[in-house]
C-alpha cells in the first residue's frame, strides 16, 4: 500500500509498504478513504523527531470502510463505514470506564509513563501505524471503532477522530457558565471548532486570538470577536479586560500549545534539541523544558480571577517554568490532557445531521491526494494559500 512516512525533520514521503494484517482475532482492516493532516502532526514533522524513526507511517484522524474482521469481531462487518478515534482503547478497562480513553489501562505506555496508545504518534505513545495510508489495521474492533451511516460524505463524519471531540472537551473542560465568555488562543482546526461548539453550548461572548487573517475571517462567520495577535501583541490582556468590564473572560481555551510564537530562545533550543542524537534528545526533552509557552502565560494573564484555563495544545515539555503565584492568587482552575474520544461521541454524533450544527461540511480548506502529503504538510506548517484544515485521499 501507499503510506505517508516520516524520514527526519521536515522530511515525509509517500512511499510503497508492506499491507497491514489482522494480528488478532478482535483486529479489523479499514480501506481508509479520508485522512486528516492535524496541527499535533507539525510537531512531528518539525520538533519531535527523537521519538521517531525512519519509515513510521504517520496519521491519526482516519474514516474508511471496513475491508477485513477478525474470527472474533462481532460488531463490525466488511463493508461497515467507520471512523477511528485517535486514542487506541480497549473499552472495557477501568480507565474507558471512567471515560478516561485516553488513560486506558489496556494500551497505556508504562514503560514511558504515557497515557494510551495513539495511531501515527511517536515511540511515547507506542510507535503504531498511522492512518495517513491506504489501509489501517485497528485493533479492538468491536469497541474502538465508530459505526457511521451511508449517504453523506466523509467530511460529516470524519472529524469525529480528532478535531471534534477534542474541541467539545476543551468547552467542556473550560466550564464556561450559561451566557459567559470565553477566549480561545489560536484559530487552528481545533480552536476555530472550539470556538463554535462554545456559541453552540450558549457562550454569549467569544473572543477568537490568531494572527492569520484567513483564520480571524473565517471565526467571524461564526460569530466569534477575532483580535489579531499582531495589533495587540502585548498589551492582549488588556484588549479582553476592555470588552469584558475590566475582568478577563470566564475561561480562556489554549489551543496553541507549543507552537506558539514568540520566544526566541526557546525556539533556538527547539532547533539545537533536533540536532542531537536521538537518545541525548530525548532526555533533554524529557528533563527541560523546550516549549515556547507565550499562550499559556497569556491565558493565564487574560482569565478572570476564579476562572478556568482549558489546554488543548500540546506541550513537550517536562520542565517548564509556571507562574504559580500568579495562578494561585487569581485562584485559577487548570484542567487538560488528550481528548478522551469515546466519551464526547454520543454528543457530538446527534449534532451531525443534516442540520449540520456545527459547519463540519466545508470546515477544511484543501482536500488533496495522499501523494501530495508531502506538500500539504509544508502548506501547513507554512501557513500558505489559506490551509486550516486539510483532508488527504488515499
Amino acid at each position: 500500500m501507499r503510506a505517508l512516512t516520516w524520514q527526519g525533520k521536515r522530511d515525509v514521503r509517500v512511499e510503497t509498504v508492506p499491507d497491514p494484517r489482522i494480528e488478532e482475532p478482535t483486529d479489523v482492516i479499514v480501506n481508509v478513504t479520508s485522512t486528516g493532516i492535524c496541527g499535533s502532526d507539525l510537531h512531528l514533522y518539525e520538533v519531535m523527531g527523537p521519538y521517531l524513526d525512519p519509515g513510521d507511517i504517520l496519521g491519526h484522524e482516519a474514516m474508511g470502510v471496513v475491508e477485513e474482521v477478525g474470527a472474533d469481531v462481532s460488531a463490525l462487518s466488511v463493508g461497515d463505514r467507520v471512523v477511528i478515534p485517535f486514542n487506541i482503547s480497549c473499552g472495557d478497562c477501568f480507565m474507558c470506564g471512567q471515560g478516561l480513553q485516553s488513560q486506558c489501562e489496556t494500551t497505556q505506555n508504562r514503560e514511558r509513563g504515557t497515557g494510551a496508545s495513539l495511531f501515527g504518534y511517536t515511540k511515547l505513545y507506542g510507535q503504531v501505524p498511522g492512518g495517513q495510508a491506504e489501509f489501517l489495521r485497528v485493533p479492538f474492533g468491536n469497541t474502538l471503532p465508530i459505526k457511521v451511516p451511508d449517504g453523506p460524505g466523509d467530511e460529516r463524519f470524519v472529524y469525529l477522530s480528532d478535531v471534534l471531540p477534542t474541541a467539545w472537551q476543551a468547552v467542556e473542560y473550560a466550564g464556561i457558565p450559561k451566557g459567559g465568555s470565553v477566549t480561545v488562543l489560536g484559530l487552528g482546526p481545533i480552536g476555530e471548532m472550539a470556538a463554535r461548539i462554545a456559541r453552540h453550548r450558549g457562550a454569549e461572548l467569544v473572543i477568537g486570538v490568531d494572527l492569520v487573517p484567513d483564520r480571524l475571517t473565517r471565526a467571524a462567520a461564526h460569530g466569534v470577536k477575532g483580535l489579531d495577535l499582531r495589533r495587540h501583541g502585548k498589551n492582549l490582556g488588556d484588549a479582553v479586560r476592555d470588552l469584558t468590564d475590566g475582568r478577563g473572560t470566564d475561561a480562556v481555551i489554549d489551543a496553541v500549545g507549543m507552537e506558539a510564537h514568540g520566544a526566541p530562545v526557546v525556539k533556538a533550543a527547539q532547533w539545537i534539541t533536533g540536532l542531537l542524537p536521538d537518545a541525548v534528545a530525548e532526555r533533554v526533552m524529557e528533563r527541560a523544558g523546550v516549549d515556547r509557552l507565550n499562550a499559556l502565560y497569556s491565558a493565564i494573564d487574560i482569565v478572570r480571577r476564579g476562572g478556568t484555563i482549558s489546554i488543548s495544545g500540546v506541550y513537550g515539555g517536562a520542565a517548564d517554568p509556571l507562574p504559580l503565584l500568579t495562578m494561585f492568587d487569581k485562584q485559577i482552575q487548570l484542567r487538560m490532557g488528550q481528548a478522551n474520544v469515546w466519551r464526547w461521541v454520543p454528543d457530538i454524533l446527534p449534532l451531525l445531521s443534516d442540520e449540520d450544527l456545527l459547519g463540519v461540511e466545508g470546515f477544511a480548506t484543501h482536500t488533496m491526494p495522499l501523494e501530495d502529503a508531502p506538500k500539504a504538510y509544508e502548506m501547513f506548517q507554512q501557513k500558505q494559500d489559506g490551509m486550516i484544515k486539510t483532508l488527504l485521499k488515499p
